[in-house]
């Protein structure tokens, strides 16, 4: 499955040892981008859950830091145009897919950029391997609990209901549109509510939200929180936040970043989309901070 080079890179594919989520083994097929010098010191893109993919958040990111950059933004188990088995969607099995990727293309210690659920993916990776830089946006793993977390707990208890949920999302682009509005700091970019549309098409990445959801949203919080263990952070770290973010608070990442000495730019602009609510000003940020 190998696409033309354009300004997005080539697509290729390739099969991981990803498991089960439950202790069994089980290959994936992970489609990717690629774009960039071969020989450029590489850096991943890792998107968000659901209606995110590599194509989505990325669009804009990949091809301007090919001129520097080797480039790979990995399609995580369970979206875009990677394969959707039906697994226990976790953090855990998507940093398994990340360090099984890594080992794949022969990546020791890329530079990393995670947005939302991949940020926390790249932070947890980052703690314990080795990584040249790392960029955070709007990022999870940096706090205990959200407001919204005790209903969608709930929903996730009817299945029926969060299938309705999810077909109701994607069932148009007016309703793409809408559910991007209570998301971003303003109006969806059109292009966004486009890339969206195509993302959230399939009902099996609806699975992959609901199974990931059932196993971060307990009882008294979140599941993944690593803002414990922001000492033992190494690599130069990045804050991005959309100050308007109605997901996941910019103060996760102010905390984070004042406890870590890490840099931080907050965009006043900017719900939980930052990379595509903002992309000139985000790209400026993230290729100056890893030229550094």
């Amino acid at each position: 499955m190998n696409e033309p080079t354009g300004p997005r890179g080539e697509r290729r594919a390739t099969t991981l040892e990803t498991g089960d989520g439950r202790g069994n083994p089980r290959e994936t097929t992970v489609s990717y981008r690629v774009a960039g010098p071969a020989g450029a010191p590489p850096v991943v893109l890792l998107h968000g859950i659901g209606l995110d993919a590599a194509d989505v958040s990325w669009r804009h990111l990949l091809p301007a830091l090919a001129d520097e950059r080797r480039v790979y933004a990995p399609d995580l188990p369970g979206h875009g145009e990677s394969e959707k088995p039906r697994l226990s969607y976790t953090t855990d099995l998507f940093a398994r897919a990340l360090r099984a990727f890594l080992a794949d293309r022969g990546l020791d210690a890329p530079a990393l950029v995670g947005v939302s659920m991949g940020g926390g993916v790249a932070l947890g990776h980052a703690l314990d391997h080795d990584v040249e830089r790392l960029v955070l946006v709007n990022s999870y793993g940096l706090g205990a609990d959200a407001p919204w977390r005790p209903a969608a707990a709930a929903m996730l208890r009817t299945p029926l209901a969060h299938r309705g949920w999810w077909a109701g999302i994607g069932s148009s682009r007016a309703t793409v549109r809408e559910h991007l509005r209570t998301m971003t700091g303003g109006a969806p970019p059109e292009d966004l509510v486009t890339d969206v549309h195509e993302a959230v098409a399939s009902a099996a990445v609806g699975r992959t939200v609901a199974s990931w959801q059932r196993d971060e949203f307990r009882p008294g919080g979140l599941r993944t929180d690593y803002s414990g263990w922001l000492d033992a952070l190494v690599p130069e770290t990045l804050f991005v936040h959309g100050e308007r973010d109605p997901l996941l608070p910019a103060s996760w990442s102010e905390r984070a970043a004042e406890r870590t000495g890490a840099s931080l730019e907050l965009f006043g602009d900017c719900g939980h989309w930052t990379p595509r609510e903002a992309p000139d000003r985000f790209e400026r940020v993230v290729r100056g901070f890893l030229a550094e």
